[in-house]
């Protein structure tokens, strides 16, 4: 775990594989192979986090499991142990939890860890498992969030972690002067050390202003050359898909 989060080279040394670097035959999202694979690459690693039944945080993008598990349930239903039963999409691999994750990488890359938003309740219980995860890692890993108040936590309760605050102009609530109102509160009280903005809102005046302040601004998901030319101009690194020969 970073000891100063002012020290921000790490976050835009290298483009991060969204997920891993996932999609080829056998390779899920979020797994072990797709993690090796960006390793290998040369890439970061951007991976996804929930919260158990028993308050742990595992390595998941979706709240439930039937797109990458033959099964249904809720990941907030399950224990670590249920979760570690189950294999991701016709592989032998398991869901782990963050620790097992972050222990493997081994500070090898830098790491983005998004923090899923549980709802109205249980956001301090995921912050405190994925704090807990952080302190057995080594090296580079930043944890980012669409949800300030999961920014803000770590903010108050794990300063010297660096943090992200994950923005979009899609979706309701994003969009307008309210879209414009609810990011500029949740900077003002998450204080984030860098920006997370969806690709498709670049140009974007307030990831400019951001930068003109000294936060990194980094865009997702990068999928072809066009999205690649406006990253460029208008971001510092890039989360992305399907461009390793170009990353």
């Amino acid at each position: 775990m970073r000891t100063s989060p002012r020290d921000l080279d790490f976050i835009t040394r290298q483009p991060f594989a969204h997920r891993g670097l996932h999609g080829a035959k056998g390779v899920p999202e979020n797994s072990r192979a797709a993690f090796e694979r960006a390793i290998a690459a040369g890439h970061g690693i951007e991976l996804d986090v929930r919260l158990t039944a028993d308050k742990d945080a595992v390595v998941f993008h979706d709240a439930e499991l039937p797109r990458l598990v033959n099964a249904g349930g809720r990941i907030a239903d399950l224990t670590v142990g249920e979760l570690g039963a189950f294999r991701l999409a016709g592989t032998d691999e398991p869901i782990r939890t963050l620790r097992e994750v972050l222990s493997e990488i081994g500070g090898r890359t830098p790491t983005l860890v998004e923090v899923k938003s549980p709802g109205r309740r249980g956001h301090g219980s995921l912050c405190r498992a994925v704090r807990r995860a952080l302190e057995g890692a080594n090296g580079w890993t930043a944890v980012m969030s669409f949800d300030p108040r999961i920014v803000h936590w770590f903010r108050e309760h794990s300063p010297q972690t660096v943090r992200g605050l994950v923005v979009t102009r899609e979706g309701r609530g994003n969009a307008g002067p309210r879209g414009w109102l609810s990011r500029n509160l949740a900077v003002r009280a998450a204080r984030p050390h860098f920006i997370a903005c969806d690709i498709r809102a670049l140009p974007f005046g307030f990831a400019a202003r951001q930068r003109r302040k000294g936060r990194p601004v980094l865009t997702w998901t990068v999928r072809d050359d066009e999205e690649r030319a406006r990253a460029a101009a208008n971001a510092d690194q890039i989360i992305f898909e399907d461009l390793p020969e170009h990353a």
